[in-house]
């Protein structure tokens, strides 16, 4: 059973978690532009892509107006700060070592296949959230197609070390969604942007030593363009993308949440067509429509149980 807390809409949580999704993937096509020119490596951008994330959402946070808030007990907000911010560190920084340990395609298709999963059973585990058979059918339609649209368009080789990553980085994923949605059920999750800017905050701390011995600052002939792309990595599908995505999950039931964030391999799927010259095969259209029925279906239901929960409390007398 859904249990929205008082404020944010389910409709508006779940556009919130749509638009995240999408800019995750166009973070995987600036990445491949970025390395196309300059020497940028993956931990040096993951680096980079919290630290700007952290100045934008710290100048946001000081030019919006104050709002009065729930009161949140300072153990629950060390909590949640510390809980996010190394959940981010260890998703972000295990994932791009499994996609060099195995590849990107399996490390993609471990690191996401795994998180609904791993969600799935936390949440029913720590939350009592039941997905229910046509969510079941859902999550498994989602990681089928999944598999379809990373898999499906090319050999790919399997290397237990970078499994075992990708395992790391999917539990990273599963604990911050869970721990998103577990203080947002009594409508007490903190602020948003506050939240993404200290897991920033942490991440970058985090990645900073990785970063440093990868290479920091990049080798390149075309500066403005590297510049640009950095600024769009830290403004769209970092800044404003995970601040939607706490924003959301806080609301949303875990396992929808972990289904609709598949967008992500989508848009980046769209992208590489469109934008990178890159050949649409069957599968990519294949796994592309199955993951979009799959997350429109689990959205459709989250929006009527969320309306049935509103009649049932309507209908109590006061």
């Amino acid at each position: 059973m859904s249990h929205p807390v008082s404020g944010l809409p389910v409709g508006r949580s779940l556009f919130y978690l749509v638009v995240a999704g999408v800019a995750w993937g166009t973070a995987g096509a600036a990445a491949s532009l970025l390395y196309r020119v300059s020497d940028l490596g993956p931990l040096a951008l993951s680096f980079w892509r919290c630290a700007g994330g952290l100045v934008l959402l710290a100048g946001a946070l000081a030019l919006r107006p104050r709002r009065p808030r729930t009161p949140e007990s300072g153990r629950r907000r060390l909590l949640r700060v510390l809980g996010t911010g190394l959940g981010l560190t260890v998703f972000q920084s295990a994932y791009f070592a499994a996609v060099e340990a195995t590849g990107l395609a399996v490390g993609t298709v471990v690191t996401l296949g795994a998180g609904p999963v791993l969600i799935a059973v936390g949440a029913r585990l720590t939350l009592g959230e039941r997905l229910g058979a046509g969510g079941v059918a859902a999550v498994a339609g989602a990681l089928a197609g999944l598999g379809v649209l990373v898999l499906g368009g090319g050999t790919a080789e399997v290397r237990p070390a970078g499994v075992l990553l990708a395992l790391l980085s999917a539990s990273g994923y599963a604990a911050i969604t869970l721990l998103t949605r577990w203080l947002g059920r009594d409508g007490t999750s903190g602020d948003a942007l506050a939240t993404s800017a200290w897991a920033f905050g942490i991440g970058a701390v985090g990645l900073l030593p990785l970063a440093l011995a990868e290479g920091l600052v990049p080798h390149t002939d075309a500066p403005a363009q590297v510049g640009w792309l950095m600024v769009y990595v830290a403004a769209v599908p970092t800044a404003l993308a995970y601040a939607l995505y706490f924003a959301g999950a806080a609301v949303v039931r875990s396992a929808t949440v972990s289904v609709i964030m598949l967008l992500e391999p989508v848009s980046a799927a769209v992208i590489a067509v469109t934008v990178l010259g890159e050949r649409l095969t069957a599968a990519m259209a294949v796994g592309t429509l199955v993951l979009l029925a799959a997350v429109a279906g689990l959205a459709f239901a989250e929006t009527r149980e969320a309306a049935a929960a509103r009649r049932e409390r309507a209908a109590v007398p006061a």
